[in-house]
């Protein structure tokens, strides 16, 4: 197993097909459909990423990336976004500036998906 992975994200198939990818690279998944869940799932795993969709219900991603980075660990994460496609590119630009170790835009490509991760986690 390469590492453990906490995906954040209210659209179901979203968070499956990552998860049908990072399971298939040998990554360990958990899977969250909103910020709230995701904060709490974190606090019970020992996570190496977190990947965090921006726009979402009940706590969205910024504001889940300034929690994660509040509780303190020097936890890696990867802001998600419909970006370009929705017109919402400042979100991923204010992800950045507010803690997230890299970004993707959707729909995000396996081998994106993988590069990116694979530069965040420096494997």
């Amino acid at each position: 197993m390469k590492g453990k992975i906490l995906i954040v994200d209210d659209d179901d198939l979203v968070r499956a097909t990552l998860s049908h990818i990072l399971i298939a690279a040998d990554y360990e998944v958990t899977e969250a459909a909103n910020g709230e869940e995701g904060l709490l799932k974190y606090e019970d795993g020992n996570f190496d990423l977190v990947i965090t969709d921006i726009l979402m219900p009940q706590k969205e991603g910024i504001e889940t990336i300034q929690e994660l980075r509040a509780i303190g660990r020097a936890i890696k994460i990867i802001a998600i976004s419909g970006g370009d496609r929705t017109g919402n590119k400042m979100y991923l630009q204010m992800a950045e500036k507010l803690g997230a170790d890299g970004v993707l835009s959707k729909p995000i490509r396996r081998q994106d998906l993988l590069a990116k991760i694979e530069a965040v986690l420096k494997v």
